[in-house]
């Protein structure tokens, strides 16, 4: 089984234009993400799928793998424009904006295929326990409700499930945005259109899911940092 890592990256980011470019510790943002990637071990290769011949030159000019992409809506179109003539089985998606990520989640991952022997899952992905009531009410964190085999049954913005009954014990958990694919239900989603839900909610597992895929959620306790804003980067900067 040869998997590989794919790391979307975009310049023109909405809420932070540029971040990707900023300077972590000695590194740019990009640059620490992919180096982390590739320490982990895990990966017959690495690479950075962008549309920006900045990024593009700063990955290959400290001596990196990138493919230059269209634009695309959502990174998983823009893997899917990257691997279609890469020869491997899994592919791992690994947000650029996401420096710290630990080897453990990702390796949990590749294990999910790796016992999947009847190839029923198309895509698997991490969820972690979210416990302050201002992190279950922020839209900004995508949540996942699972059924009892820890398949995905819905992702939203808005906070699911509804707590109806105070005196019930609820478990919320916060989707965690990597994602590991079969090859070939990544090119199978690129070549869907988008539906109303997943144009709504923003949420590109949504298509997989109308789509009757299957996404397997693994728990995770690691806690990285997102660099969404000015103020994620300041703490990442404390944080390296």
């Amino acid at each position: 089984m040869k998997v590989i890592a794919v790391i979307p990256a975009r310049y023109n980011s909405t809420r932070f234009p540029g971040k990707l470019m900023e300077v972590l510790g000695n590194k740019t943002v990009i640059s620490t993400t992919y180096q982390n990637v590739v320490e982990t071990g895990l990966f017959d290769e690495v690479f950075v799928a962008t549309d920006s011949e900045i990024i593009f030159d700063e990955i290959s000019k400290n001596g990196g793998k990138a493919v230059m992409t269209g634009q695309h809506e959502t990174g998983s179109d823009r893997i899917a424009e990257a691997v279609k003539d890469i020869d491997c089985d899994i592919v791992i998606n690994v947000q650029g904006d996401e420096p710290f990520l630990k080897k453990e989640p990702l390796r949990q991952l590749i294990e999910v295929f790796s016992e999947d022997h009847a190839q029923q899952i198309s895509l698997a992905s991490l969820k972690i326990k979210l416990n302050d009531l201002a992190e279950i009410q922020n839209p900004n964190n995508v949540k996942v409700i699972t059924d009892k085999s820890g398949f995905a049954l819905y992702f939203s913005r808005s906070v699911i499930p509804f707590h109806r009954d105070l005196a019930d014990d609820v478990q919320y958990y916060k989707h965690v945005g990597v994602y590991a694919f079969r090859k070939e239900a990544l090119l199978r989603f690129a070549s869907m259109e988008m539906s109303p839900l997943e144009i709504s909610e923003r949420i590109e597992c949504i298509r997989y899911l109308e789509n009757g895929m299957k996404i397997k959620l693994v728990e995770t306790d690691f806690v990285g940092v997102g660099i969404d804003t000015p103020e994620d980067l300041e703490r990442a900067k404390r944080l390296i």
